[in-house]
């Protein structure tokens, strides 16, 4: 007879939860998964997938300002509530996937909020469950500004149920998230004001492309406020007035603040049982995703290391792997691709070039701004810009970073090329498509 109820429960139903407790079952363990919200996360429900649909949704405004210098003429108008409600339904969509997904493997599925008893049991919906391991999987959180007024901001989440489109935003942040809201909102006509309080939007990414995107969200109207503080909120009759740090008031409709997330672990008893956390609250893991309580492990962005959706999946399917199977799976965090799904669209992979000067003794640069193609018959302007950022000492490509139409199709491809270890000989010896704006890339010169 099994000593506990379970080889492993798997503690939230997100990309990192449900890649886990898949492969485990599917390598023959008895897995449960336990979750209190929608099955496939923050990415499915109010993140990567709802988000994208809304790039597109609003990118059709440029699309069809294009189409006049290409001789159609169009009558268009938009309807905020058709997007939002067709969003919804392809939500409900990928759930019940994530739902067939789960029961087809052989994983149970529990609702409710679990809490964590002791270093094999877990607590859901009035019932206690054993498991020879626990698996943590409950994601992140938006943060919230502590603030005066805080009660009136909001946080990305509130975009993907709005009734209606405001006209006035205020987005706080300059990271992915602000960004690509940003976006969206003015691609819709909505009246945006960035406020960060660094000096450059997108920490952390080249000082090009930044610089690049600075200018070209501000050719399409965005309002961009650096160095600038939000010091406290309070309600305007139907609006709200943001009090800054510069002296100005600023009145919005839609004050939004996309200050970074945080791990998911407030009320799950970890601290009680003796898991460590860090200082941001995430949990403490080791190369086996291993807490400091050996039965108990985490995965993805829960573990405050890198918050992408593609790296909680190979985690989850490392760790399945390595208690569950061969144990052969292993993750190189080395040189993941990442994208921002502002427009322009802006992606990369590798080293910036100031990374690259501290590794590396000497760094070649190589970079092209340039309008594509498509838009030589618009009368929008928006340019694109390339980079290659090259180890002089071995010819190898470092880092590749691109802000442009495509720029994530395009450094998808190219991770490849740099996991392989090509070098910018073997990118000019490969011949370009032409005309695209991916031929830029073997033709730097």
């Amino acid at each position: 007879m099994a000593e506990h109820d379970y080889d492993l429960f798997v503690v939230g139903a997100g990309s990192g939860g449900v890649r886990a407790a898949r492969v485990a079952s599917e390598l023959g363990a008895r897995v449960a998964i336990g979750e209190e919200g929608r099955l496939g996360g923050t990415c499915v429900n109010v993140g990567c997938v709802p988000k994208k649909l809304f790039v597109y949704g609003s990118h059709f405004a440029y699309d069809l300002a294009d189409t006049r210098g290409y001789g159609w003429t169009t009558e268009s108008s938009f309807e905020w509530n058709t997007l939002r409600d067709n969003k919804d339904r392809e939500i409900a969509r990928l759930n019940e996937i994530y739902w067939g997904l789960l029961e087809r493997a052989g994983v149970e599925i529990l609702r409710g909020r679990v809490r964590v008893v002791d270093a094999h049991s877990v607590e859901i919906a009035g019932e206690t469950r054993t498991a020879d391991r626990i698996l943590i999987a409950t994601g992140g959180l938006p943060i919230s500004p502590d603030i005066p007024g805080r009660e009136h901001a909001l946080t990305s989440n509130a975009i993907f149920s709005l009734d209606e489109l405001p006209r006035r935003a205020m987005i706080v942040g300059a990271g992915y998230i602000a960004l690509e809201l940003g976006s969206v909102l003015r691609a819709l006509g909505v009246d945006v004001t960035i406020v960060h309080r660094g000096e450059e939007i997108l920490r952390g990414f080249d000082r090009d492309l930044r610089c690049h995107l600075h200018e070209e969200l501000e050719v399409k109207g965005v309002r961009i406020l650096l160095k600038t503080h939000v010091l406290s909120l309070k309600k305007t009759g139907d609006a709200v007035e943001a009090q800054l740090d510069n002296g100005e008031r600023l009145e919005t409709d839609f004050p939004l603040f996309a200050i970074g997330r945080e791990p998911n672990t407030a009320g799950l008893g970890l601290e009680e049982v003796g898991v460590e956390l860090g200082q941001r609250g995430g949990i403490v893991v080791d190369d086996s995703f291993t807490t400091s309580v050996p039965s108990i492990h985490a995965v993805g962005d829960v573990i405050d290391h890198v918050q992408l959706t593609p790296v909680a999946i190979a985690e989850g399917m490392q760790f399945a792997h390595q208690f569950y199977g061969s144990g052969d799976h292993r993750i190189d965090y080395r040189d993941i691709p990442t994208a921002v799904f502002c427009q322009p669209e802006l992606a990369t992979v590798g080293l910036t070039e100031a990374e690259a000067w501290h590794r590396c003794q000497d760094v070649r640069v190589y970079k092209s701004v340039f309008t594509p193609l498509k838009l030589s018959l618009s009368a929008r302007k928006e340019h694109t810009i390339v980079k290659l950022v090259v180890d002089a000492a071995n010819d190898r490509v470092v880092g590749c970073h691109m802000a442009g139409h495509n720029a994530a199709e395009i450094i998808q491809g190219l991770a490849v090329a740099m996991k392989a270890g090509a070098t910018k000989a073997q990118f000019d010896a490969t011949i370009g498509i032409h005309p695209t704006s991916a031929e830029e890339f073997v033709t730097l010169r």
